[in-house]
């Protein structure tokens, strides 16, 4: 038995048919790294390796209650927050987030699947950033998600993503990862962590040529939210979610699941050659 009690984590996000991101991906991460996983429903999705087919939002007073039934009752000890499709779910998890406050919160702001289909509203980037942005210890943006939070162009280089980082700091944010695996020039997958009164830090892991990355951003969020209580401070919960993730796409190089982009592998460290 472990000597104290292991993570609690919820995940607040939408349902992915395929399995492979959102509500899926987050539990498993959270089950692979030792976590016990909660969860609130945002969305249906009919989703599959290929895209999006249909969304189907969770009326918002269903999902505060969701909130509701699980901090009522369980001790929460990590919030990771996915897909938030409208205004009236972002303030209805901005409430059960207020109420009840002693969680360390990841927000990775998905705003549009990576096949570029909309998950949600124009709206709900002013409601994001003025009602969950406050509320969440860390940011996890790729770089679509940070333009549209920052109100620029996508940025064309690490200077100019470092730049909008600080936007977003500025706008609220306690602390910002910045997702730089879209660098399809480079050779690694370099992470940027913005503190305040800190110096950025990078994080750095070799480039893997896959298409089998349907979902990396929704498990980075749920790892970090896994971790950061179990190791008591964020840059090495980050340094660790991403050995985790790295360790996740690698091992799902040769999965031929449906036709399309592959998920990742969560259980990596389980499986047995």
């Amino acid at each position: 038995m472990p000597s104290k009690p292991f993570t609690r984590a919820l995940t607040i996000a939408g349902s992915d048919s395929g399995g492979g991101a959102g509500i899926q991906a987050d539990l498993k991460t959270f089950a692979a790294l030792g976590a016990y996983g909660t969860s609130v429903i945002t969305a249906v999705t009919a989703q599959n390796t290929q895209g999006v087919q249909a969304v189907h939002p969770v009326p918002a007073d269903i999902v505060a209650a969701q909130c509701q039934s699980v901090f009522s009752d369980i001790r929460i000890d990590a919030v990771k927050i996915g897909m938030l499709p409208d205004t009236a779910t972002i303030s209805a998890v901005a409430a059960a987030l207020r109420k009840y406050n002693n969680a360390f919160v990841v927000l990775d702001p998905v705003l549009a699947a990576s096949s570029g289909e909309k998950l949600a509203q124009e709206d709900t980037v002013e409601a994001l950033c003025n009602e969950l942005l406050p509320l969440a210890d860390l940011v996890t943006p790729n770089i679509s998600e940070l333009a549209a939070l920052t109100g620029n162009s996508p940025a064309g280089n690490e200077d100019e993503m470092l730049a909008q980082g600080r936007q977003l700091m500025e706008k609220g944010a306690v602390a910002v990862l910045l997702k730089g695996g879209h660098w399809e020039h480079s050779k690694e997958a370099r992470d940027w962590l913005l503190v305040a009164d800190h110096q950025p830090q990078c994080f750095r892991n070799g480039r893997i040529d896959t298409r089998n990355t349907h979902g990396t951003g929704c498990t980075l969020a749920a790892a970090i939210a896994a971790l950061r209580p179990q190791r008591g401070n964020l840059s090495t919960a980050v340094s660790a979610a991403k050995t985790y993730l790295h360790g996740a796409i690698e091992a799902g190089l040769g999965w031929r699941i449906g036709k399309g982009r592959g998920p990742l592998a969560h259980f990596w460290r389980h499986y047995r050659d």
